[in-house]
């Protein structure tokens, strides 16, 4: 089944890709790797989930921002292979959390990326490595910052 087969099944609709908000590539491609920048929780109509996590937002409400920077990766690849499907498998996800210096909760907000990519490509090829650590301030007041890589099938 192909990954836009699973999104349609899943009743998933990829937002518009984000463009760049500063001098860098959303999306960079070299030999076999895909790699994108730091994605945002931006929604569909153009707002973003903003605030810190454990005190503006839930685990879970961080968890649901974290799966929207997951589409908005999608999307951004998407535009960038025009065939998510060119995917093999993901390799790094490292996650950012706007958080309390208490917080100790990451993991599960980043799961919220994590979980949409496993849906996607299995266990086996939808999970890789991942860091997920909090920081005092992301762009925008964005709760969560995703960056990552991809292997490309030959």
């Amino acid at each position: 089944m192909s990954i836009n087969e699973k999104l349609s099944d899943l009743r998933i609709n990829l937002p518009e890709a984000p463009v760049a908000a500063g001098l860098y590539k959303t999306v960079l491609i070299h030999d076999r790797m895909a790699r994108f920048s730091g994605h945002l929780p931006i929604r569909a109509d153009g707002t973003m989930v903003t605030g810190t996590v454990g005190i503006d937002l839930s685990v879970e409400e961080g968890a649901v921002a974290a799966r929207q920077v997951g589409l908005n990766i999608l999307a951004s690849l998407e535009m960038a292979l025009d065939d998510l499907d060119r995917i093999e498998r993901v390799i790094k996800v490292l996650g950012m959390v706007q958080a309390k210096s208490n917080f100790i909760h990451h993991p599960q907000v980043i799961n919220g990326c994590s979980e949409l990519f496993c849906e996607l490509w299995g266990r086996d090829c939808g999970v890789g490595v991942r860091s997920a650590f909090g920081v005092t301030g992301l762009p925008g007041n964005a709760a969560v910052e995703i960056e990552g890589a991809f292997l490309l099938k030959e």
